[in-house]
């Protein structure tokens, strides 16, 4: 008689393996919050919003003094920026069956996506601000946004035009160069362009504790930060014939953001994690969430410039991935 197999099926025993370890979608760097150069250093109170005063200086005294005539006194002026505090937050419940019939121990789990949805969440907020610049320009034949064709690529003497206008607006740099949020389809029009030795890599000016995360090197005197950030590109904003993704490239300066918060309740300047109470009758539905009160806001706007274009590369046939 034949041979009796002993294989897969006649056995209880050959059962799918699970690696227990906990795998989490691709995720972006955070990159927006450090260029938050204004903050408040001497709030009087605690409040509903927060108030900076900026002191607009005298002009300048350039005319000759009389012998025999005294001078007439100028006054001083001021303008204020004003952040009305919000309040930010997400959470997320789990159940006593999960986590009694989970083959991982799944608190750390939800704290990994607590923790990461705070400091995305607040990132985005803070990219959304700087996207909303009032100073834009537009590269190539495109006069608007809704003008730019897939052909109106970032160029080279766009970096240096934007410099000279963060310049001309007496902006002082961060740490030497100014700053600028490139998506990565646009930096590769740009690489293309200027060439590889036009660069300086992070190392070549920077001890690697004060690179920045994303920073791919400097272009005439900006250090550039590369981000896919949701903020910096808007899908088939541009020509209705085309349907072009429109890419912002952000260049700023010191105090072209602000970021206020409170300072009470246990409120600090990023989010906090908040394990909620348990409420119900078997104690089986386990809250953890993230809580800020806080608000970004544009500081100045000579201090934060903004260039529009499309990309080689870019998604100009649907609506964007990013």
């Amino acid at each position: 008689m034949p041979d009796a197999y002993t294989g897969v099926g006649a056995s209880s025993f050959d059962q799918t393996a699970y690696d227990v370890r906990a795998y989490y979608a691709l995720r972006r760097e955070l990159y927006f919050d450090p260029v938050a150069t204004v903050k408040p250093t001497a709030q009087s109170m605690n409040g509903a919003a927060v108030t900076f005063i900026i002191q607009s200086d005298l002009p300048p005294a350039t005319a000759v003094l009389s012998e025999s005539t005294d001078v007439s006194a100028v006054a001083s002026s001021d303008t204020v920026v004003t952040l009305t505090l919000q309040e930010y937050g997400s959470a997320m419940l789990t159940t006593a069956l999960l986590r009694g019939t989970s083959m991982v121990v799944f608190d750390p789990v939800v704290a990994n996506l607590v923790g990461y949805n705070a400091g995305n969440s607040v990132d985005q907020i803070a990219g959304a601000i700087l996207a909303a610049g009032t100073n834009v320009e537009y590269v190539g034949q495109a006069i608007s946004r809704a003008t730019t064709i897939p052909t109106d690529k970032f160029p080279a003497q766009e970096v240096s035009k934007q410099v000279a206008g963060l310049r001309r607006a007496y902006v002082q740099t961060i740490g030497g160069y100014y700053v600028a949020f490139i998506h990565p389809d646009v930096s590769y029009d740009l690489r293309q362009t200027v060439g590889t030795n036009a660069w300086n890599d992070p190392h070549a000016y920077s001890q690697p504790a004060d690179i920045w995360n994303g920073e791919i090197g400097t272009f005439s005197g900006v250090r550039f930060i590369e981000t896919p950030a949701p903020s910096l590109v808007v899908a088939d904003a541009g020509s209705s014939t085309t349907t072009t993704d429109v890419y912002l490239t952000l260049f700023l300066g010191q105090e072209a953001l602000a970021k206020a918060h409170s300072m009470s309740d246990g409120n600090t300047d990023l989010p906090t994690i908040v394990p909620g109470p348990v409420t119900d009758h078997l104690r089986r539905f386990v809250p953890m969430g993230w809580y800020w009160l806080g608000r970004y806001g544009i500081f100045r706007q000579a201090a934060l410039r903004r260039t529009e274009s499309a990309s080689t590369i870019g998604n100009n046939a649907a609506a964007g991935s990013n």
